[in-house]
Order: C-alpha cells, then sequence, then structure tokens
C-alpha cells in the first residue's frame, strides 16, 4: 500500500492521464459546484422542522457555501498549473514585475523581541 502511494507521488500524483497531466481539477470544480448549488437550494428552501435544529442547518448550509468556495479555488489553482507554493510565489513576483513594480528584498536576519520593543527613537 506504501510503495503504491509513493509510486504515485514520483508519477506526478494518482489519477494522471496519457499525456502525463493530471485532470483533477474537474473533479474538485464539479465537487465545488455541488456544493454550492447544494448550499443555494438549502438555503432557498427556508426553515423547516423543529426550532432546535436551526443552528444546525444553519452551520450546515455556511459549511456548503464555505466549502464549494474552498474546492473551486483550490480546482482553480490545479487548471492553472500550480502545485506548490513555490508555484504561487512565482506568478506572484510574475504579476509584479507586469506591474512594474520592483521584486521584494528578502530580509534574511529576523527582528527579535528586544530590538522591535527597545529601540530609542
Amino acid at each position: 500500500m506504501a510503495s503504491e502511494i509513493v509510486a504515485a507521488d514520483e508519477n506526478g500524483g494518482g489519477g494522471g492521464d496519457a499525456g502525463g497531466g493530471s485532470r483533477s481539477h474537474w473533479l474538485w470544480a464539479l465537487g465545488g459546484a455541488t456544493q454550492i448549488g447544494w448550499g443555494i437550494s438549502s438555503f432557498l428552501r427556508g426553515y423547516a422542522g423543529d426550532c432546535r435544529f436551526m443552528p444546525f442547518k444553519a452551520f450546515s448550509i455556511a459549511s456548503l457555501f464555505v466549502g464549494g468556495a474552498a474546492s473551486a479555488s483550490f480546482a482553480g489553482l490545479q487548471a492553472s498549473g500550480i502545485r506548490k507554493v513555490e508555484d504561487l510565489m512565482e506568478v506572484g513576483a510574475n504579476i509584479r514585475t507586469s506591474l512594474g513594480i520592483p521584486p521584494r528584498a528578502r530580509a534574511n536576519s529576523v527582528k527579535t523581541e528586544d530590538s522591535q520593543w527597545n529601540s530609542t527613537a
């Protein structure tokens, strides 16, 4: 079992197609659309039943909206080819460059708590 998981990770993740890319973003998009649709239909249906279950129903509908939005966001990232945090940082750097904003300076030293609060300025 563990060797199958390692082999799937080495091959770019399970569920890939013959072209070498993964099309799992369609499943995430379908899941997100389903959750949002279910949340809208539950919201439009309104209150029905015992009043003691109203907080549970409200939380359930809110969870459907949040889960659907998260699934749709993940599908968008997968569809655009962003698989790692480094990919996302590269996209951000490219956007900054195209807008003409200079790249961010990386601070190699981190301020300590003492130097931050004990300044005499």
